[in-house]
């Protein structure tokens, strides 16, 4: 019995490989637009399709990082300044690419622009929530409808960057919430797109070390957000609440990966294969560690968070 099993997931597995190879042809035509390619994914997978062939338009946040981008790839790259949170930027942006695809249409779009911020959701304020909820899912949510016309006429590619958070919340402020928006709003327009013959697939990075989760940033932030708490909520926490949250978040971002061409390696496949996957785990800590995570019952990845994270002044 164990031995037919075993089989038929070796023969499953081989069928999955050999269909996951196929390559969509004429790539060096296809146009992909990608956002937050100032650094991180964004920027690697701006110069890695690049390299690849394809007509890579490039949408940084500043000029410096346009002009960087610009400096290490071919003279194919074309970039755009880009702001996820302002309309009227998005719709110059749209434009911009409508000029350039033409009546090829988009064949690929990649929302990678983020930002990270963790913290206690007691620490912040509403406008702390809705500045992360800006750019990494209403702002995603716009670019996308924009930019849809488009892609429905090439019948191409979505992919959104979701993450490990957005399967596991531990306590990340409006990040988790805002990656778990990012998962839902990709479900639902992938059933919608599929009729389109548009393709949506979503990346959901494991630990990794770009200027978002700058092992500086994110503990100064945290801080930042202390210090304008209430003074009852200070008190009920603890300053030694607040030091040892800050140390665990620094633990974990020792064990982050620096090689983030695993994500972009994702991405890319599922720019490129004739059969992208639905999602896309990437990084060992995502597929051994948080994917198995989401699937346990709640009381025991609420045990898990008990055991790993601070107990506040005032706990029960």
């Amino acid at each position: 019995m164990w031995l037919y099993l075993v089989a038929l997931v070796g023969l499953w597995m081989l069928l999955r490989l050999f269909r996951e190879r196929k390559v969509v042809s004429d790539l060096h035509n296809k146009y992909v637009f990608i956002t937050g390619c100032d650094s991180g994914f964004g920027n690697l997978l701006a110069r890695q399709l690049d390299r690849r062939g394809l007509r890579v338009l490039a949408a940084c946040l500043t000029v410096e990082g346009a002009e960087q981008l610009r400096s290490k790839t071919s003279e194919r790259l074309e970039t755009v300044i880009l702001d996820v949170t302002k309309t009227e930027s998005i719709v110059a942006a749209t434009q911009w690419v409508k000029e350039r695809v033409g009546n090829r249409g988009l064949w690929g779009l990649v929302n990678n622009a983020g930002i990270c911020v963790f913290a206690v959701n007691e620490w912040m304020s509403k406008q702390d929530f809705a500045t992360v909820l800006d750019v990494n899912l209403l702002g995603m949510i716009e670019v996308t409808l924009s930019m849809l016309p488009l892609v429905r006429k090439a019948r191409g590619r979505v992919v959104n960057v979701s993450s490990v958070m957005g399967r596991v919340s531990f306590g990340c402020g409006g990040y988790c919430i805002s990656k778990y928006g990012v998962e839902a709003f990709s479900d639902s327009l992938r059933r919608e797109l599929s009729y389109f013959g548009v393709k949506v697939a979503i990346i959901e990075p494991g630990g990794f070390k770009t200027n978002i989760s700058d092992v500086k940033r994110l503990p100064d932030n945290v801080e930042k957000l202390w210090d304008q708490a209430t003074s009852e909520v200070k008190e009920i926490y603890g300053e030694k609440y607040k030091d040892s949250y800050i140390e665990t978040i620094r633990s974990l971002m020792d064990t982050f990966s620096e090689d983030l061409s695993v994500v972009t390696d994702c991405m890319e496949h599922a720019l490129t294969a004739y059969h992208p996957r639905t999602r896309y785990s990437a990084g060992w800590d995502a597929k051994l560690f948080y994917l198995p995570l989401s699937y346990l019952p709640t009381f025991l990845v609420d045990a898990l968070y008990y055991w790993n994270f601070p107990k506040p002044a005032q706990a029960l």
